[in-house]
């Protein structure tokens, strides 16, 4: 069956996870003030002031928002942060509006994805932090924001991703004492990272698998979180004549996207766009392939990838974002796009997209093209983290082509940019989406134990996405809870 977290299940693991919370002095922020920081009580805040960004302090869970000031240390809270990207840097006349996760502790919203699933667990007490592990599977950022997560709330962490990622996050990872699992291959060799986490099931009893693919809580934080911030964005951007035309979003493990779903429900004619790698374009084709666009994994479905909901796929060449990249960060990227008239404000704010982000940026001129797009269109995508997370890749690309310069940066400006076209891309219609769908069943039910009984469910059942994605509300009421047993909050 396909679970629901909305009631405990052991009390006996809950109590000693509020023990823990009592002796570490942890509190649970509640989803209702990551959307609103408002909401987070006085006390809370005076304390932030002395705290950095990415202070190893459990209060740095209530700088879990998109909302957080943009500065490292003491910051506290303010509207959501974004960058609109004008027409002269993006070729097409509809606004592109990139949400930022830079802000997040650890620099990347995955993050939220993680508490989305670690904090459910442990109020209901299906995961005990005096003797669990939290495992975190991912490409990436996913398994720095689990292992940051984890100890926040006194949890011991495992950290799987695969060996060819960049050394930022292996690094960083090791830093923060957490257990590093590197398995073979690249972005895209998510089997092997599954392949690793069945050994664990196998031989590691004190070990909980936090699969961002197949944790309804990952999604379900973007629906609650994810969703709002860029509603609120859209309201505060809009014309009379505006319309929210397209959200954007790298497929990876379906948790962004899933914001899509929420904000369907307001926008019934708003296109949801999946972006995946042209070098591995699984939902477009059926295809596979390693790849550099380091933030999204593939080769499968995710078992929490709503497809009925998705409504084309874009397929972004690896290279065209590793030539953007440069251009975004290397001095005489920044003085070419200047000479093009782009604002310098803008321009010194480019390194807020990392290399996923980019991708984003791409796929959403594509969408624009395709839909053809005007200025009260607005399109909403994402910049998961910063180019802060990929500095070793600009010297190791300036070894394999030689010096960034000038002339590099037209072409790259010109045919990675401006020369976005209609092409590598799929609009979906209903037996298209359904395909996709089926795919789940070789990687979920023939590989991962999955039942075929719910494999259809995720497809013929109208309400269980719903169902999933919007339980917020009451793991607030179990949040509460839990907090006024520990009793940090009321003692501070």
């Amino acid at each position: 069956m396909i679970p629901v977290t909305d009631r405990v299940v052991n009390a006996v693991s809950r109590r000693k996870a509020i023990d823990r919370f009592r002796e570490k002095q942890i509190i649970l922020p509640t989803f209702a003030q990551m959307r609103n920081p408002e909401l987070i009580p006085g006390k809370i805040k005076d304390s932030l002031k002395n705290i950095g960004l990415w202070d190893l302090h459990p209060l740095n869970l209530f700088r879990i928002t998109w909302k957080n000031e943009p500065v490292e240390s003491g910051g506290l809270f303010g509207g959501v942060n974004f960058l609109e990207l004008p027409t002269v840097l993006t070729g097409v006349d509809a606004r592109i509006i990139m949400l930022i996760g830079k802000y997040f502790p650890t620099g990347s919203h995955k993050v939220g994805a993680a508490y989305g699933c670690l904090a459910p667990r442990i109020i209901s007490g299906e995961f005990d932090p005096s003797y669990h592990k939290a495992v975190w599977p991912s490409t990436g950022n996913y398994c720095r924001g689990g292992a940051f997560d984890s100890w926040l709330m006194g949890v011991t962490a495992v950290a799987i991703l695969p060996e060819e990622m960049s050394r930022e996050r292996f690094s960083w990872l090791e830093d923060i004492g957490a257990e590093v699992i590197a398995t073979p291959g690249c972005e895209s060799n998510v089997k092997e990272i599954y392949d690793k986490c069945w050994d664990i099931r196998r031989n590691r009893p004190d070990c909980v698998i936090f699969n961002q693919f197949d944790e309804f809580g990952n999604p379900a934080w973007h629906y609650n979180i994810t969703a709002p911030a860029i509603e609120e964005v859209y309201d505060a951007l809009k014309t009379g004549k505006s319309q929210l035309a397209a959200y954007v979003s790298a497929t990876g493990s379906a948790g962004t996207i899933g914001a899509g779903d929420r904000l369907k429900k307001r926008f019934p004619a708003m296109k949801i766009v999946a972006s995946e790698a042209l070098q591995c374009p699984t939902l477009m084709l059926n295809g596979f392939g390693g790849h550099r666009i380091e933030g999204i994994g593939d080769k499968h479905v995710p078992w929490v990838h709503n497809v009925r909901n998705t409504d084309m796929v874009t397929a972004i060449d690896d290279e065209d974002c590793m030539r953007v990249f440069r251009l975004f960060n290397e001095p005489d990227g920044h003085k070419y796009l200047k000479s093009c008239g782009l604002d310098q404000g803008i321009t010194e704010q480019l390194h807020l997209l990392g290399i996923s982000g980019i991708g984003n940026l791409l796929s959403a001129i594509k969408t624009a093209k395709y839909y053809e797009m005007n200025r009260n269109d607005v399109v909403i995508t994402l910049a998961t983290d910063s180019a802060d997370m990929y500095r070793s890749r600009l010297p190791e690309l300036e070894a394999e082509k030689g010096p960034y310069t000038m002339l590099q940066a037209a072409k790259d400006f010109e045919k990675c940019i401006y020369g976005q076209a209609c092409n590598n891309l799929r609009e979906l219609g209903y037996y298209d989406r359904k395909a996709i769908h089926n795919l789940k069943y070789f990687t979920w039910v023939e590989q991962q134990a999955k039942e075929t009984e719910d494999l259809n469910r995720l497809w013929y059942d109208r309400e269980i996405w719903e169902k999933q994605f919007n339980q917020a509300e009451k793991w607030d009421e179990m949040i509460e809870a839990f907090n006024e047993e520990a009793g940090v909050l009321k003692n501070m």
